[in-house]
Parts: structure tokens; C-alpha cells; sequence
């Protein structure tokens, strides 16, 4: 493992693409990433071209350090063209709990460049025996989202006598060590590829391991912002960019041929005139609360402070609020549709299974609902939360 930066492969960062033309690819291209359950490769390539992979590397190590919301709105850009896309590309966001690992580790992770692109499987945990050169990793874990077109991969493991405060330990290794079973068959965001991975007799150094939500061995503000309050926020974004695409599908639909019933054009209908308002302003509130909540946090770490329990629990809150939100107008935006939308392949039913996954997750929930609600109670928060 001392040489794994040598097998990653990277190339040099090129000049940033054209994000529109890259965007206007990604949406033209998203039901082969459908078709085929992953993000084409030469996607990821242009994606890593366009910064999504050094966005939130230090500057120390080479890498743009963007702010939270500067890199959660090229998130919610991608996502408004393809969730799948937007989901994978999000997770160039892994940078900040990447820094968990030993700065002499991190520096040989970025020695080819900042542009890393790193995928993984938290759960279920899976036991490490602890050996002399580190710890012999084996076991099945899921959700593997992005893995397909990963340079390195990271598994959840568990250790007898771990001093790791019940946070769990990440195993990191290239990515041709772990084998990807091709068993992601879902009605949303099937283009994450989020398939089980499977690791057979792996021996991981010590020093390639790190504590998931554990503090970073390099001082930078980019690191000392929340990273789980961060790992739920890029994924909540690309439900709002997930809904804005499904609004802006029907606006565009509205004012176009009459129905086969012979009934007005949609923008005709009060009804849809209505809801159409009432879709826009939700939205328009969730994204504000989200990067209101979202400044706040930044401008407390920039300024050397660590954010409160309770500020990280309303960045929590705002990300789980922002997934919901999204999934209820993108659910709005479809119905008022009728049966246009019911047919496989129709971007508006796309983004109605797209942006039911985002809510589901485990970081955006229900559950997240009440745990927020017990912190601004002043009851004790969960393992785990925020």
C-alpha cells in the first residue's frame, strides 16, 4: 500500500470544461446511465476535469478548497440535469473525511494530484482481524454508489478493542482489490451503480485506515466543517436539483399541445396555475433555509470557532428538510402531468423515483426528523447525530 498513489492513474488536472456543454451531455446521455446502472466513464472523466474531485481537497494538497455551498451548487446543477449523476458526482465530497487519514498517508494519496476519485461501502460493518502489516479485511457490504468508475475504495470495518469512540473504521485500497457485484436493481437513481462490493483477504496498513466522522490530521477550514452534517447535505442537494428539473420539465410542458381529452393546455388550468406557485415557493424556501443554514456553519468554522450541537443539527435539519421538500414538489410537478409521465424513460418519471431514493436515505429520513427535534427539545441526540 506504500505505493498506491502510483496506481491510481491520474492525470493531470485539465482546464475546466464548459459546465453547460457538460450538463447538456449529462442530461442527453442520462437514460444510457439508466440502461447500463452506472455513469459512463469518460462522464466521470469530464466531471473530474470540471473540479468535482479537487472541489473540496485542501490547498496544501493542490486541491480548489471551495466553500460548502460553492461545491453543493454544481451539485444540485448536475443533479437538475440527471439525480444519478448528481448523486455520484457528490461524492467527491468524501475529501473531507478522507483527511481523517494520516497526513503522511494524504500526502501520498494526493502525490499525483487532487483528483481523486474515491467510492465506498460503510455497511454493515464488517470484522478486521488486526494483523503485524495491519488488518485482514473480508466481508460483503452495501451501496456501493459510484464504485464503477473509483480509483480507491473505502469498506466500514469493525475491530476488537477499537479506541475509535463508536465511530466507524474505513478500510481504504485501490479499487481494483474489491470485486463489484452487479446486483443494483431499483426504481430510482439507478444510474449510481450502487452495487455490493465484496472484499476477499485484503490486507490494509493501519495508516490507510481512518475514523468515519473522526477529526482530520491537517488543519484546514474545508476540514473542520461538519463532515457528516456535509455528507447528508450533498446528498439532499440533489433532490432540490432533482425537483427544479421535474418543475422546469412542466413549465416547459404547460404551454404546449392540448390533451388527447380534448381538455386546456395545462397553463390554462387553474388548478395547475395554483400549484405550480405553490411548488415554486416551497422549493425556493427549502433552498434557501439549506444554504442559509449552510453559510452560517461556514462563516463560524472560517472564523475558528466549531460549530455548536445545535447549528450542526440545523444543517442536519435543513438537509433532511430540503431532500423532503424536494420529493414532494418533484411528486406535485408529476401529477399534474396525468398519464404523460407514467411511461418509462419520461424524465419527469425518472425524477418522481429519483427524488423518493434521496428522501429515503438513511441520512435524510424520518428518523433524522426526530432526532433534530430531540436536540432543539434539549434532549440528549442520538449516537451518531449531528
Amino acid at each position: 500500500m506504500n505505493d498506491l498513489a502510483s496506481v491510481i492513474h491520474l492525470k493531470p488536472a485539465a482546464s475546466p470544461e464548459d459546465f453547460d456543454a457538460l450538463i447538456a451531455d449529462i442530461r442527453a446521455r442520462r437514460g444510457e446511465f439508466t440502461a447500463q446502472q452506472h455513469v459512463s466513464q469518460d462522464i466521470i472523466e469530464r466531471l473530474r476535469k470540471a473540479g468535482i474531485y479537487r472541489a473540496m481537497v485542501a490547498k496544501m494538497f493542490g486541491g480548489d478548497e471551495k466553500s460548502p455551498a460553492e461545491f453543493c451548487r454544481m451539485i444540485e446543477r448536475i443533479a437538475q440535469a440527471d439525480g444519478s449523476t448528481g448523486w455520484v458526482a457528490s461524492f467527491g465530497a468524501a475529501a473531507t473525511y478522507l483527511a481523517a487519514l494520516p497526513e503522511p498517508t494524504l500526502r501520498k494519496l494526493y502525490a499525483n494530484g487532487p483528483d481523486v476519485v474515491f467510492a465506498g461501502g460503510l455497511f454493515p460493518l464488517q470484522p478486521a482481524k488486526r494483523v503485524p502489516e495491519g488488518f485482514v479485511v473480508n466481508g460483503t457490504w452495501k451501496f456501493g454508489s459510484g464504485s464503477m468508475g473509483a480509483s480507491l475504495i473505502g469498506v466500514g470495518i469493525s475491530v476488537e478493542g477499537d479506541a475509535s469512540g463508536g465511530l466507524p473504521r474505513v478500510a481504504v485500497m485501490p479499487a481494483e482489490r474489491v470485486e463489484i457485484r452487479n446486483n443494483w436493481d431499483v426504481i430510482g437513481l439507478e444510474g449510481t451503480g450502487s452495487h455490493d462490493l465484496v472484499v476477499k483477504d485484503v490486507i490494509v496498513p493501519e495508516e490507510w485506515t481512518l475514523i468515519r466522522g473522526g477529526a482530520a490530521s491537517v488543519d484546514a477550514d474545508i476540514y473542520r466543517y461538519p463532515s457528516l452534517g456535509l455528507a447528508a447535505q450533498v446528498l439532499a442537494v440533489v433532490g432540490l436539483g432533482v425537483a427544479r428539473g421535474a418543475l422546469d420539465e412542466v413549465i416547459d410542458m404547460a404551454g404546449g399541445r392540448v390533451s388527447i381529452t380534448g381538455a386546456p393546455k395545462l397553463a390554462d388550468r387553474g388548478y395547475v396555475q395554483v400549484a405550480i406557485a405553490k411548488a415554486e415557493a416551497n422549493l425556493r424556501a427549502a433552498r434557501a433555509f439549506f444554504y442559509d443554514a449552510t453559510e452560517e456553519t461556514w462563516r463560524i468554522v472560517r472564523a475558528g470557532d466549531k460549530p455548536s450541537v445545535e447549528v450542526t443539527t440545523v444543517l442536519r435539519l435543513a438537509a433532511s428538510h430540503a431532500a423532503k421538500t424536494g420529493a414532494d414538489v418533484t411528486r406535485m410537478a408529476t401529477e399534474l402531468t396525468g398519464t404523460t409521465s407514467i411511461y418509462n424513460g419520461h424524465p419527469l418519471a425518472r425524477a418522481l423515483t429519483d427524488s423518493f431514493v434521496v428522501a429515503q436515505h438513511a441520512f435524510l429520513n424520518e428518523g433524522t426528523m426526530q432526532s433534530a427535534g430531540r436536540v432543539l427539545l434539549g434532549l440528549p441526540s442520538v449516537p451518531g447525530y449531528p
